[in-house]
């Protein structure tokens, strides 16, 4: 059982890695230099893209820690709306702050809900 869930991990390839969290990834960094909107929405498609795909990963495989990712992910479009939109004001480094909160932030969810167990 355990085998045939790791075979449907798209994690277990780096095309599946590259597709659904790596590209959005690239293109987020892509648009670091770009203005709003456009900057904006890419992040927001982006954070919704790999929130998707780790909710998809987590029906696919059980990984324990997509769930945990897949909402934070989601969550995380809210503060990148309302930066870019000047709802918020995170100051002239707030797209480094939110790029920065939700890296280390994917990092610690998957640590900790990895080392518990799948």
């Amino acid at each position: 059982m355990a085998e045939r869930n790791r075979t449907r991990d798209l994690l277990a390839s780096p095309l599946g890695f590259a597709v659904h969290w790596g590209l959005p990834i690239l293109f987020m960094l892509a648009v670091i230099g770009v203005s709003h909107p456009a900057k904006t929405l890419v992040w927001f498609a982006a954070l919704v893209w790999m929130g998707g795909a780790c909710f998809r990963n987590a029906r696919r495989c059980g990984r324990r820690h997509c769930c945990w990712t897949g909402s934070f992910f989601l969550l995380m479009t809210l503060p990148v709306l309302a930066h870019g939109y000047g709802v918020v004001t995170l100051g002239a480094e707030g797209w480094k702050w939110l790029g920065l909160s939700t890296g280390i932030g994917i990092v610690v969810i998957t640590a900790i809900t990895e080392r518990h167990g799948k």
